[in-house]
């Protein structure tokens, strides 16, 4: 597994404004919040204020028990769909006021560090599609696919309100299996579901990215702008993450080279090798622990073949991937799918 990281504490901390609807959706499936809370050794109290943070772990914690004690196999989409620009406070704001939806989309990319660490969203276009994603930097993290569930959920709500009453997603992404109950699902998104796939998205036409937003004010823009500048300086300083947020979208694309990335920062590779070497790691050191991410995450969460991975990842051969993921954890990729299969079933008393 990838090691620890200095400041890995500070990388993986959650807002907790963007899963604080949490309590309420608890009471409406007949639950007590104040008791799940207690199981993790948290309290309501902490929902008081959205700026408030827990570890991602935590959060997962929170998540699985929440599902344990409700028996509701979607909690985490219920909680997304109370979400929206409001779960992001002062760069919610922001966006309301972006000249158009592209515009505000990349802002949201942008500054999405200052309120969940340890994961990323990304932008792609290809072809006339836009891709809106979300991807989880750490393996194994807990609860994924209901916080996932999630994070699609308000990121299909953010981005239909953008669009307009006539316009909404044309589907949505989910980096987990298939559920074996689909109507929440299906009532809550309306469109083509895509399961087991490589990241958590939505889909849309690419021209409605030019689409304005009526209640674009640049003066008020600007203001907001500045207020929430010390949020991104604040992990300006931090380049072996944002390397890592890079490969995490470049790697399935097949752009993951020291070259490839460094041009993503308009610097020469040998700059990228001496930054990250003064922050204490190496382009290569970090490639490898990325590839472990998503090949642990695919793994775990979705129900892909060996081989569908090893593609998705650059190997043509699923003999050579599986060299190099038990050179990276010990085990194979299947046997590391049979002890977290064996490990959750444990968890849930099965």
């Amino acid at each position: 597994m990838p090691r620890a990281r200095n400041g890995a504490a500070s990388d993986t901390t959650v807002r907790v404004g963007t899963f604080q609807s949490l309590p309420s959706v608890l009471r409406r499936l007949g639950v007590d919040p104040e008791e799940v809370l207690a199981d993790v050794g948290l309290e309501l109290a902490l929902f008081d204020n959205a700026e408030n943070r827990v570890s991602s772990e935590l959060r997962g914690r929170l998540f699985r028990c929440c599902v344990e004690r409700t028996g509701c196999g979607h909690v985490g989409l219920l909680i997304g769909q109370d979400g929206g620009l409001h779960s992001f406070g002062l760069v919610g704001a922001l966006l309301k006021h972006a000249p158009d939806v592209g515009t505000a989309i990349r802002a949201l990319i942008t500054y999405m560090h200052a309120y969940v660490r340890g994961a990323s969203m990304s932008l792609t276009v290809e072809d006339d599609t836009a891709l809106f994603s979300y991807h989880i930097l750490r393996p194994g993290s807990l609860a994924a696919d209901q916080i996932g569930d999630g994070v699609v959920a308000m990121m299909f709500k953010i981005v239909s309100e953008f669009f307009g009453r006539d316009r909404k997603p044309s589907a949505a992404w989910f980096a987990h299996v298939r559920p074996d109950n689909l109507l929440p699902y299906r009532k809550y998104f309306g469109v083509p579901l895509n399961f087991d796939a490589e990241h958590y998205a939505v889909s849309f036409p690419a021209r409605w990215l030019k689409l304005p937003l009526g209640n674009s004010d640049p003066e008020l823009r600007r203001l907001l702008q500045r207020q929430i500048g010390e949020l991104e300086l604040k992990f300006a300083d931090d380049f072996p993450e944002q390397v890592r947020t890079a490969l995490r979208t470049g790697i399935p694309a097949g752009h993951s080279s020291a070259e490839q990335i460094a041009a993503l920062f308009s610097i020469h590779s040998r700059t990228l090798h001496r930054r990250l070497t003064a922050a204490g790691t190496g382009f290569r050191e970090v490639l490898e622990q990325e590839k472990l991410a998503l090949a642990s995450q695919m793994l775990e969460n979705t129900a892909l073949e060996v081989q569908q991975i090893a593609n998705s990842l650059g190997y043509s051969r699923a003999d050579a991937f599986t060299r190099a993921y038990r050179r990276w954890s010990g085990k194979t990729p299947v046997a590391w799918r049979a002890s977290r299969v064996k490990e959750t079933n444990s968890a849930i008393g099965v």
